[in-house]
């Protein structure tokens, strides 16, 4: 039965996607076979895998970044904008177009293919690593949640709770969410990471200590501000660019690999993996 650890933000955009493409790229160089998975992605961005399954995008190069092969149990449900409604993928086929008033019933649906595809997962790989999708603690949605806490809950996975400095309010942001969080929330949260920092690091230490302070949890790393350039869609880095091969897949998954390897406190990450929830 495969270990799981999963990636929550303060908000969409703070870097969740491509933190968990870089743990997923770091525990494949050490030796693990590695699987990302996202329970509900709202993109119209998708690959289609050899099956003809669609997975979003940002699936699909964690994937790549994993050396695994892509399949639509990695990202069991997408939702797709249209004009005025939602298309829904479900196991990588379309199911139905919905609007907002038939949504919770959708929702109800795919919870048991969300938790098949995740056990499917679980029985092929050493590590899976959950991306969540933008804040755990939109409080008038948790009750029915399917994509952060409803998933850690699900998984039994212990969470790192990512925020974004370079947008400035990293300790509102982090002391907030931990704060809207019920204890059982609480309790999966084991450490914090700092993204998108500039400048010296060193000069954070105080920062670092503080928000160690307010949220009662180690922050695991300060994630320096990086440009990248794969094809956008949440981005750990920010100032993502129109995508160019220049550099090829492999050469920028370790890059950003090795960006995040050194930052983080790997050993602190292991021991979360390990020990579970």
């Amino acid at each position: 039965m495969a270990k799981a650890i999963m990636i929550q933000g303060t908000a969409s955009g703070v870097g969740k996607t491509i933190l968990t493409l870089a743990l997923c790229r770091i525990f494949n160089q050490d030796g693990y076979l590695v699987s990302p998975f996202k329970a509900q992605n709202m993109t119209a961005n998708t690959h289609i895998t050899k099956e003809g399954h669609e997975i979003a995008v940002s699936q699909w190069l964690q994937v790549l970044a994993a050396g695994a092969l892509p399949c639509a149990d990695m990202n069991p449900v997408i939702l797709k904008p249209l004009k005025g409604q939602t298309q829904v993928v479900l196991g990588g086929k379309p199911f139905d177009t919905i609007g907002t008033h038939n949504f919770k019933e959708i929702k109800d649906k795919a919870a048991p293919e969300i938790m098949g595809a995740y056990q499917r997962l679980c029985s092929k790989y050493d590590i899976v690593v959950i991306e969540g999708a933008g804040s755990p603690v939109e409080l008038n949605l948790n009750s029915d949640d399917i994509v952060n806490m409803g998933m850690a809950k699900r998984a039994k996975s212990p969470v790192l709770l990512v925020s974004d400095i370079d947008r400035g309010g990293v300790f509102a942001s982090l002391y907030g969410t931990v704060s809207l969080m019920n204890e059982t929330e609480k309790s999966y949260v084991k450490a914090t990471v700092i993204n998108r920092f500039r400048g010296d690091i060193a000069h954070f230490a105080e920062g670092v200590k503080i928000i160690e302070d307010i949220t009662k949890l180690p922050v695991a790393g300060v994630i320096p501000h990086t440009k990248i350039n794969l094809p956008e869609e949440d981005a750990l880095f920010g100032n993502n660019r129109p995508f160019k091969k220049r550099m090829g897949f492999g050469g920028q998954f370790d890059h950003i690999a090795e960006t995040v390897r050194n930052a983080l406190d790997m050993r602190m990450v292991y021991k979360i993996l390990d020990k579970g929830v």
